[in-house]
Order: structure tokens, then sequence, then C-alpha cells
């Protein structure tokens, strides 16, 4: 599907405005808020309605468009999360969108399983900020608020190679979503959670500015989290660590163990019961219980 950017939809005015709870972002005063002289966000486009922000960005960045481009998507229709689930929200009840980013040579590629994470603290801090909500992340991209006293999945991000040396990170969080819109019981919404503002114009340039600052400063210490400060601010927010977890690893594999690091590479060390440290670079991880 090829995506039609705000300024060019068609149809009734007044079908944007169907769910009056539900505004349409405001793209230009977006635009206005980031593009700007010296900025990483080059470019920003809001569209009505694509299947995937990601696809989209992945095909873009394989034509030679430079870093720094955003796509929102005022609705997704196949949208894809972590080994290829499926991503399904109302119009305009949260936020979708996708970064293109290109480290270049001054970050080893060893180094880039960073970006999910690092995008999660920008995540994180942003909604904090602007949504007066609490969240935490669960290794390595899922983003949690508590809902009834129940830890709840309200977002999530997804990185994939892109071209030469791109990578294109992909967030989806549920803003507004209502208790009987949720995909699956497990599911969250910044509302849910008692969110202060659930405005999404000041939370994406809310995200996008954190996620602007924190790839500066990874990217100035050459990848290295310890340097930088990601590391420890990925810690202090990790819901994962210091819990008994499982990782379904690729191969049918599984291990269990208390999530104890992350370390310098972005992998989570898990210390088993034979009494070793292992470290996890990739697979789905499901909390046990507290350590």
């Amino acid at each position: 599907m090829t995506p039609r950017d705000d300024s060019e939809s068609s149809g009734p005015r007044r079908s944007r405005w169907s769910d009056l709870e539900r505004p349409p972002l405001n793209a230009a005063a977006v635009r206005r808020a980031l593009v700007r002289e010296g900025s990483l966000w080059r470019e920003v486009h809001v569209v009505q309605r694509t299947g995937s922000t990601n696809s989209d960005l992945v095909a873009r960045a394989a034509e030679g468009s430079q870093e720094g481009v955003v796509l929102v998507a005022e609705e997704q229709t196949a949208a894809r999360g972590r080994l290829d689930r499926q991503w399904v929200a109302p119009a305009r009840s949260g936020l979708f969108f996708s970064v293109l980013l290109r480290p270049g040579d001054g970050v080893p590629m060893e180094r880039w399983g960073w970006l999910p994470l690092l995008t999660g603290v920008a995540v994180a801090t942003g909604l904090a900020r602007a949504g007066g909500v609490d969240t935490a992340l669960k290794w390595p991209n899922d983003v949690l608020v508590t809902v009834g006293g129940e830890e709840r999945k309200a977002g999530g991000i997804l990185a994939e190679a892109a071209g030469d040396g791109g990578v294109v990170v992909g967030v989806g969080v549920n803003v507004s979503l209502r208790a009987d819109e949720l995909p699956v019981p497990t599911a969250g919404s910044l509302a849910l959670a008692g969110a202060v503002s659930t405005d999404r114009d000041p939370l994406l340039r809310a995200v996008l500015r954190g996620l602007e600052d924190w790839y500066g400063r990874w990217r100035a210490a050459g990848g290295d989290a310890g340097a930088c400060g990601l590391q420890e601010a990925y810690a202090a927010g990790c819901a994962t660590l210091g819990r008994v977890v499982r990782a379904e690893l690729p191969g049918d594999r599984a291990l269990v163990g208390e999530a104890v690091a992350v370390d310098g590479d972005g992998r989570l060390i898990l210390a088993t019961e034979a009494g070793v440290q292992e470290p996890v670079g990739a697979g789905d991880i499901v909390h046990l219980r507290a350590g």
C-alpha cells in the first residue's frame, strides 16, 4: 500500500474526526517543533493510513533516503511486532511511527543492538514527561504500564536493517485504547494506566526529542552505551532485571535464569541454576517471578 500524506487525504474532512476523543495529529505543528537547523530529524511525514511504517521506510532507505526521516501513521493495516506478530489498533488510538537511522562507520555494527533499547529509554522518558504515566521496559523491546495492579504491554519497538548501513526503528504505543478495544487481555494503554494526558502531539514530540538526544550521545561515544550513560539509564528502567525469566531462543531452545545485567552489547545476562552466566542476544523473554 502506498501511504498518502495528511495534506493529500481525500474524502469528507469530518471523517478524520469520526471519534472526537481521538483528533488527528497536527502534522504541521509537529514538523515545526522537530525539523530545524542541526536537528537529527530532516523530514516528518504523517499519513492517514498505510500497511506498515517500517516497511515503507525500509523501501525508502533502499532508494537512498538520508538519516532522519520520520514516518507517522494514524492507522496501520499490516503493522508487525517482533517474530512477525501482528499489531492491531483503531485509527488515531496510539503512536505508530518509524524513523530511519544510519549509525555509520563511527559505531561498530555489534553495538547496533542497542538501538531498540535506546529507543525504549526515549519512549519511556518521553511518555513520563508528556503523559505523566509510569512506564517500565521489558528486554528487549516492550513498553509496560500498570493497569489495576497488573503489568501490561502498552507498546513495542521493532528495529530492522535497511539498505546499506541503515536501520529503521518502529514504535507502536497504545495511547487511548479502552478496555473493550484491547487486542488481548494482557495489553494495556496509557489511558488505562491513568495517564495525565493522552494528547498525542506532545507525546510524539517528547519521544522524538528524547530519541534524538540519546542517539546523539550514543553515536558520539562510538556506540559505547556505558560511556554515554545509556546502559545505566536502561538498567534503571528495565523491569526484566532482577527477575527469574525464561528466554525462548531460536531453534526451539529455552533457558531459565535470573536476569542480572544488560552487557555492553545490549545482551541480557542470565544467571542459571548451573552457576553460569549466559548472554542472550535474541529471543522472547517471559517474566516468571520477581527476583
